[in-house]
């Protein structure tokens, strides 16, 4: 009987990329709030776009919600993303 190793790191290829630059403020910005699905998720943004809105005079915060944490966003909600200044994601559990 033989012997199979498998590799168990993601062999994916993975693009290097420069992260864009901050925005030196929020004020007047357009900020996305992403939940991933994850217990509590939700709470942590609802509290973070009502700081948002408050403390740093946002123009408007997008909310959208994958379909399920253990996946990739589908094409759909990252488009809608780049349409944003900012964008965070919430890890919660």
């Amino acid at each position: 009987m033989s012997t199979k190793l498998i590799n168990p790191m993601n062999e994916t290829p993975v693009r290097v990329s420069t992260a864009p630059a901050r925005p030196r403020s929020l004020q007047g910005k357009i900020v996305g709030l992403l939940d991933i699905s994850k217990p509590g998720g939700n709470l942590f943004l609802d509290r973070l776009e009502q700081l948002l809105r408050e403390r740093f005079q946002v123009a408007n915060v997008v909310r959208t919600t994958k379909p399920t944490y253990s996946k990739p966003a589908p094409p759909g909600i990252i488009e809608q993303l780049r349409a944003v200044d900012a964008v965070v994601e919430a890890l919660a559990d």
